[in-house]
């Protein structure tokens, strides 16, 4: 039953990207006009580009940070236990409530940014327009992201270290090894399987980011990501050939990112 519920809309998704099905209107097979389109359509390959560098840029920082903030969190120090409470706060919070927030915190004329940099601190001359251009626009949905979602990169690292012998690290640190080689010696290897679960995991979500970039930049085109152009197509325009067309290469792409973490980890393990 959980075959047929997970396969019948891939494979009804795969099928109609080889028509030309509009909602209301006839649908016939038209094999692959719907992909040769897409190779000419300098909208979806902005939505690509703009999904994998947001992928990127989130999902590297928020590995690095989560590795930091899971080191921190496994030693003792009073307030332990409260720290990690609170580590759960922003990823508890709902995806559109935080970026509607943000957004207000960003705003050019009133956000609390540049007040505290304008008119507090002094560190610019004028207001700054955090969503004015795609780079600028791509950072600062990316910092988002990476507030929102660090801590539960962190939560899986802190799972994995604590699944990791102290006895370990014991006679490492007897035997005269640093923090720095005990951490790429004896940490970094065994913490590898956590790790690539929680890669895999953040880099499913970044590809099929929507409610964030939705909620900060409506339908802009420089900013558009892949599941946002596939909505457009398939909601807005009725083109439901053509949006699951657009669906499918975001599934092959997908696939391709989770292929080359599984392969890397392989090799890894081989060494």
């Amino acid at each position: 039953m959980a075959a047929v519920v997970a396969l019948y809309p891939a494979i009804t998704t795969i099928y109609r990207s080889f028509t030309n099905d509009t909602f209301g209107g006839s649908s016939s097979w038209i094999g692959l006009d719907n992909y040769t389109t897409l190779l000419q359509d300098a909208a979806f390959w902005s939505s690509v580009w703009i999904t994998i560098e947001f992928s990127v840029i989130t999902v590297v920082a928020e590995a690095v940070l989560g590795m930091i903030i899971a080191l921190t969190l496994q030693r003792v120090f009073i307030g332990r236990g409260i720290m990690r409470a609170l580590l759960l706060v922003p990823f508890a919070i709902i995806n559109v409530i935080s970026a509607s927030i943000w957004k207000l915190m960003f705003n050019q004329s009133y956000g609390v940014f540049n007040d505290l940099l304008v008119d507090k601190l002094h560190l610019a001359s004028a207001p700054i327009d955090f969503f004015g251009t795609r780079t600028a626009a791509l950072l600062s949905v990316s910092a988002i992201d990476i507030w929102k979602t660090t801590p539960f990169m962190a939560l899986l690292l802190l799972a994995g270290l604590q699944s990791i012998s102290a006895d370990t690290q014991e006679a490492a640190q007897v035997d005269g090894a640093g923090p720095v080689r005990r951490f790429f010696s004896i940490t970094l290897p065994q913490l590898r399987p956590a790790l690539m679960v929680a890669l895999v995991f953040r880099s499913l979500d970044a590809l099929r980011v929507f409610d964030v970039f939705y909620v900060l930049f409506g339908a802009r085109a420089d900013t558009t990501t892949m599941s946002i152009y596939i909505e457009q197509n398939i909601v807005d325009f009725g083109k439901a050939g053509y949006g699951s067309a657009i669906s499918v290469v975001a599934m092959l792409l997908i696939a391709v990112f989770i292929t080359m973490y599984v392969g890397l980890n392989a090799r890894m393990s081989n060494k």
